[in-house]
């Protein structure tokens, strides 16, 4: 039926109760009047007021506004002849006589015919009714068709959406006490709607974690201001308590047409499935970040225990609360055979905790040498090459990872609850292992950890094999180095002597220095050092042969620049080595010194009433670069001069200038009284820095007096 064809808006009163003689009712109180609703402002409800003639009697001023006319146009006038067109007034009229006598309702949507000539759709509602002396009245009620369908679509479509909406919706009141909850809300909690209602927020969510939330509540109720996506909550509900759930909470506050305050919306966003990825992602790129610093920092040096202790200080305290790095005895001593069985025997090269704690007390002391039994796990992770995970330790696993019963006692104390035990394994050799414990940290060691865990201790096995591989060189590099020096002589005639040998720090292989102090004929003495370039054995067996050469020259009885030239020859033919060396030929009785230089440093004089000053010479090409000749240089050695002979890792420094370097030497043996042995000393600890890469070699010689029987 088209809008023209439905009943018109039923002009007669409606029927209803007798309100003649009824109590006045009293007035309710403030608590318990609600304040306006402005849906009513929203729909204009114009109610007009007809007699029983079908007079119009009462005009509201909504209805001037929807049908145009003015209060003063409309009333007293027929409403069929104002609100009506002329072809549709037989049926209004038999239409507001049957409301008139039957007293029944009428509604729909009809057609009224406005001031300005244009018909509108009204919705109307038309009933009948009676006044205190029995009389007559009807009364219709009309607003604009359009715009109530606008709003039924409207709250249809909102209802549909909030029912069937994946988003936890509530609305509460001022007080936060729940007044709607839709079915996905209801989900998420775990509880029925009808349990919510009337419930203040907290008696449901009472966790600790949505405390914020309620304060978010209230302020958004004070300032109006909305909350979006406040921050992620995580807990737990009845609807799924043994999983921990996290959530995004928006707060809205609603108002009606008038600004009246109603309550706050809140719509529950579950983020569940987001926050373990956000997790996961960071612990992902906490473990690579991990491994990157691990890269970085291990392996800095070629010193065992350093690396074990850059290991430690790379996993306490972001991977473990506890770790400890322990060695097999026979990877770190030779003579000790490997077992099959039985006990392992393991040296504890580094051990780092998080804080002080009853678990790194039961750890290995460093250093000192501890047994595990067959059935430990530190024995059974070396002996199959393969890492062991416990997620969560029972008492029976803290007994098979400690040592003994004490040590398992002391990992309950302190609340170990995960462990770690990853094998040192380089070039298909199992050196130790990594052992790695949580205990205040809650989570515990899974699969990826066991990956960051291998990634470390591999690349850490392989730096401290290459150490343990360079300490043995060097060991022995050392021990044919010192081998090859001299003994100083008990005495020679007019000369007291002292000497210093220095390797390079553990970082680094041994150097090719020497000195030598050689007796000649005529009570005669040649002082000698030197530095073969290079490092390793094969540098200390070029510096022997090059010391004795030396020795074979100086019996000729040759002049220095001479002896350096047979040896200049003898360099040549080694491969690839070129050495510095300086040759000074003294003599006690006359006090007269003959010495040449082959791109060595001065030596320094120190007068014995005079400024210490390095001596004038011809530098010289250095042995092995061949063709160049050498010159002599003379000077005297009075009775209490000193002569100080060095090789440059005595002076040299990165980053300080040479020549500021010299003149700190210059400065230690200035106005020094002190034996030639404290001397020695002062001139290492002034000037050799920790951890120099070049070996020292250092001979220093005080001219006496010779006596009258030996003239």
């Amino acid at each position: 039926m088209s809008a023209a064809e439905q009943p018109p808006e039923a002009l007669g009163p409606a029927a209803g109760d007798d309100a003649r003689g009824a109590e006045p009712r009293p007035e309710p109180s403030r608590e318990g009047r609600s304040k306006p609703s402005g849906l009513m402002d929203v729909l204009g409800v114009a109610a007009v007021l007809l007699d029983s003639e079908g007079k119009i009697v009462l005009w509201s001023p909504q209805a001037e506004e929807l049908y145009g006319y003015t209060a003063e146009q409309a009333l007293g006038e027929f409403a069929a002849t104002v609100l009506v067109k002329e072809e549709n007034w037989d049926w209004v009229i038999k239409t507001f006589a049957q409301v008139m006598e039957t007293g029944q309702s009428w509604a729909g949507t009809f057609p009224i015919r406005c001031a300005d000539g244009s018909t509108r759709l009204v919705e109307l509602r038309n009933m009948r009714l009676m006044n205190d002396r029995g009389e007559f009245y009807a009364l219709g009620l009309g607003t604009d068709s359009p715009k109530l369908r606008e709003l039924e679509r409207d709250v249809a479509l909102s209802t549909r959406l909030i029912s069937q909406s994946p988003i936890g919706v509530a609305i509460l009141d001022t007080d936060l006490r729940y007044v709607t909850v839709n079915p996905a809300l209801e989900r998420m909690h775990g509880i029925p709607a009808k349990d919510h209602l009337g419930r203040h927020y907290r008696e449901i969510m009472w966790p600790t974690s949505f405390e914020q939330a309620e304060i978010a509540m209230h302020r958004v109720l004070e300032t109006g201001e909305p909350l979006v996506e406040g921050s992620t909550i995580v807990g737990r509900t009845p609807a799924d308590p043994g999983h921990r759930h996290a959530w995004t909470i928006s707060v809205y506050r609603l108002e009606d047409t008038q600004g009246h305050v109603l309550g706050v919306a809140e719509l529950v966003i579950d983020v569940t499935q987001r926050y373990e990825s956000g997790i996961e992602a960071g612990e992902t790129r906490r473990r690579l970040a991990l491994i990157a610093d691990g890269s970085a920092r291990i392996g800095s040096t070629l010193e065992v225990e350093r690396t074990a202790w850059e290991l430690a200080d790379v996993t306490v305290p972001d991977f473990a609360d506890v770790v400890s790095v322990d060695v097999l005895d026979s990877a770190l001593n030779e003579h000790r055979p490997r077992t099959r069985a039985g006990p392992a025997f393991f040296r504890a090269l580094a051990v780092k905790a998080a804080y002080p704690s009853d678990a790194a007390r039961a750890a290995d002391p460093p250093g000192e040498l501890a047994t595990y039994g067959a059935d430990r796990l530190a024995t059974q992770c070396v002996r199959s090459g393969l890492p062991i995970l416990v997620s969560h330790a029972d008492p029976d696993d803290l007994a098979r990872m400690a040592r003994d019963d004490r040590a398992a006692a002391m990992l309950a104390r302190a609340g170990v609850h995960s462990y770690l035990a990853v094998p040192l394994i380089a070039r298909g050799d199992t050196l130790g292992f990594l052992g790695l414990t949580r205990a205040r940290d809650p989570r515990p060691f899974g699969e990826d950890d066991l990956a960051v865990a291998a990634e470390l201790a591999s690349r850490a096995a392989v730096c401290i094999d290459n150490a343990r591989t360079h300490q043995s060189v060097r060991n022995a590099a050392v021990t044919l180095q010192r081998s090859l020096l001299p003994e100083l002589p008990p005495q020679l005639p007019g000369l007291e002597l002292a000497a210093r040998y220095r390797p390079a720090q553990a970082a680094y292989e041994v150097g090719g220095d020497w000195y030598d102090v050689l007796p000649m004929e005529r009570d005669r003495t040649a002082l000698v050092v030197g530095d073969v370039m290079g490092s390793g054995i094969d540098a200390a067996a070029t510096m022997g042969r090059l010391r004795t050469a030396t020795a074979a020259y100086a019996d000729l009885d040759l002049e220095p620049a001479q002896v350096l030239q047979h040896l200049d020859a003898i360099t040549a033919r080694l491969e690839q080595y070129i050495a510095t060396c300086l040759y000074v030929a003294y003599d006690p009785h006359s006090g007269r010194c003959r010495m040449a230089g082959a791109g060595h440093l001065p030596p320094v004089l120190v007068p014995r009433d005079g400024r210490p000053r390095l001596l004038d010479l011809p530098t010289g090409t250095p042995l092995g670069v061949g063709g160049v000749p050498f010159e002599n240089t003379a000077f005297r050695l009075a009775p209490g001069d000193h002569l100080v002979l060095y090789t440059d890792g005595l002076v040299e420094s990165r980053g300080d200038p040479i020549d500021e370097r010299l003149d700190v030497l210059l400065d230690l043996l200035d106005n020094v009284d002190a034996t030639l042995e404290e001397t020695c000393d002062r001139l290492l600890h002034g000037l050799r820095h920790p951890g120099a890469p070049d070996d020292v070699a250092l001979l220093i010689a005080r001219a006496c007096a010779v006596p009258p029987e030996d003239r």
